[in-house]
């Protein structure tokens, strides 16, 4: 429904759907960490010349890069090492060309390495602290490191001094990944995206083998480290891949693609919890089924099935009206909590609050099967509510922002977390209550869209009861303001540096990455749930014409 000063939401839902469907690999920002592998790597691919320009362009000031200090260490090693590998091949005269000018790539080579070591000097994160929590980076650091190394003793004098390894990083687990490799030994899936750490050990290995797409390890440079250099002469469905993957994006890569199952599950969960009228074409829902079969289902070819995937694809279906037993999440139990994957290192809050989705949706939809899920979902339930933070959000191993991850919690404890759990919810409406930015916007490092869409379907699915209902209607207008003032970048498809500022990469991966079409999802579905509230749309449209109301829960009809 629109009318004066109400967004499209309808529409916006319908560009979603329309995505899923043309766009089924999904849409997912490039990544600096895997642009720089394959520039590398891969030399001989189309678009070389596109991605040195990229890494150039997206390096900060301070000579690294990615959207945020606490995550440039492994995007800035990924990019020196790419530059370095640009500037190796220059000097042998065997440069692919087409690139910056060999003085830009060398100066942007030399801010990098001086960053680097500045990051290992800092007691942050990168020097005294801990790493990131993000994919396979207790392999990719230690594995750079060896690499820049070589490189800059082959650019330059034998005696400089070599980069150190950050602290907390050790090549112990690498050398025995790249042992397992030359043995002919199946590798594990899991280490299958990560595969471009093991050097020369990954070229052809004989115990691993792409998907019928081609793909390796649902990732560009693990497809292109598989490859190895004799790709530029090979006519195989991996070298298709990766140069249909490349011309997609200009010449920079994703970091992981195809993420099928993982893009429809979240966006259509989103949408639809939230009430957006939407027609879901029966393929969309035919796609999810997977995740009912044993073990259940990936995010994409070439990755291991997990329990996230697996459960947002349960709801998604339970939400569409075809509920399927969630039996396969069993697998996944391993105790009070369930894993990701059978082997994680750590554990995930939002991957167990998607579990208590899909058992807590499927049991509402199959009343007589509710008895087998119980005992679980109140362990899930008091489990997570255990996790959350003193100030009352929650924090995750899959996204940088506490938004995300308090949304998925609280919203998962309101609907079936039981009477046990609502403190935990009333905590994480007053911690987003008392977080709002003054221009209405939420976010970690600054207002964002995606995190302020977050905070709206926080306050407006479990905030409107009780002594904040007033407070949680006020700080929801103020938002819906703030998406309003920025709707013109929801569909935003920058490369760049200046995307980050509106809609920064902030999920987990080897480094972060921003999935378009999900947030797009998010975004219309937070939409949806302020126009649903005749207080919020009448104080949006006063502010337009400059007539200032407070939106109070006593308006709504």
């Amino acid at each position: 429904m629109t009318g004066p000063g109400r967004a499209d939401v309808a529409a916006r839902a319908r560009d979603v759907v329309r995505d899923l469907l043309t766009s089924p690999r999904g849409e997912v920002s490039p990544s600096v960490y895997e642009t720089g592998r394959v520039v590398a790597l891969a030399p001989w691919l189309s678009g070389h010349g596109e991605r040195v320009a990229y890494l150039v362009a997206t390096q900060g000031t301070d000579g690294t890069w990615g959207p945020h200090e606490r995550y440039a260490l492994v995007p800035t090693l990924s990019a020196a090492d790419g530059l370095l590998a640009e500037l190796t091949a220059a000097r042998r005269g065997d440069a692919a060309g087409g690139g910056p000018e060999a003085e830009a790539v060398a100066a942007a080579a030399r801010r990098a390495i001086r960053a680097l070591w500045r990051l290992g000097d800092a007691p942050g994160p990168h020097g005294g602290g801990a790493l990131p929590d993000t994919p396979a980076i207790e392999l990719i650091v230690p594995a750079l490191v060896d690499s820049i190394n070589r490189r800059l003793r082959e650019l330059g004098p034998p005696s400089a001094v070599p980069l150190p390894l950050p602290d907390g990083a050790d090549g112990t687990r690498l050398a025995a990944v790249r042992r397992r490799l030359l043995s002919g030994a199946p590798v594990p899936e899991k280490l299958l995206h990560a595969l471009e750490v093991a050097g020369d050990a990954a070229v052809r290995a004989p115990g691993v083998h792409p998907s019928p797409s081609g793909v390796v390890g649902a990732s560009p440079a693990a497809t292109a480290a598989w490859l190895g250099a004799s790709g530029s002469a090979d006519s195989s469905a991996a070298c298709s891949f990766l140069d249909e993957v490349a011309s997609a994006h200009g010449g920079p890569v994703p970091c992981g693609v195809p993420i099928t199952v993982f893009e429809r599950g979240w966006a259509l969960s989103w949408l639809v919890r939230a009430g957006v009228p939407v027609a879901v074409p029966e393929e969309l829902g035919v796609s999810l089924l997977g995740s009912a079969e044993p073990g259940g289902v990936a995010a994409g070819p070439g990755l291991p099935a997990d329990a996230d995937t697996t459960s947002v694809a349960l709801y998604a279906l339970a939400l569409l009206g075809t509920p399927k037993a969630p039996d396969s999440l069993w697998d996944y139990h391993v105790g009070p909590h369930f894993c990701t994957w059978r082997g994680e290192e750590g554990v995930s809050t939002t991957v167990n609050a998607h579990v208590l989705d899909a058992f807590g949706r499927y049991a509402a939809a199959a009343p007589r099967a509710r008895p087998r899920y119980a005992a679980v979902m109140a362990e899930l339930a008091g489990w997570l509510a255990a996790r959350q933070d003193d100030p009352g959000s929650w924090s995750d191993r899959w996204h940088a922002s506490p938004y995300y991850a308090t949304a998925c919690c609280a919203l998962a404890l309101a609907e079936f977390g039981g009477a046990g759990t609502a403190a935990a919810v009333r905590r994480a409406v007053r911690w987003t209550l008392e977080t709002q930015r003054d221009d209405g916007s939420w976010g970690l490092w600054h207002g964002t869209a995606e995190e302020t869409a977050y905070a709206l379907h926080l306050l407006l699915l479990t905030g409107r009861r009780g002594d904040v209902a007033d407070e949680s209607l006020d700080a929801a207008a103020r938002g819906y303001a703030y998406l309003r003032r920025t709707e013109r970048n929801i569909g935003i498809k920058s490369n760049g540096r200046e995307g980050w500022e509106v809609f920064p990469p902030m999920w987990h991966d080897k480094d972060l990455y921003l999935p378009r079409t999900i947030v797009r999802a998010v975004v219309t579905a937070a939409l949806h749930l302020a126009q649903r509230e005749p207080a919020i749309t009448a104080w949006y449209q006063a502010g337009q014409r400059g007539e200032p109301v407070v939106a109070r829960s006593g308006d709504h009809g």
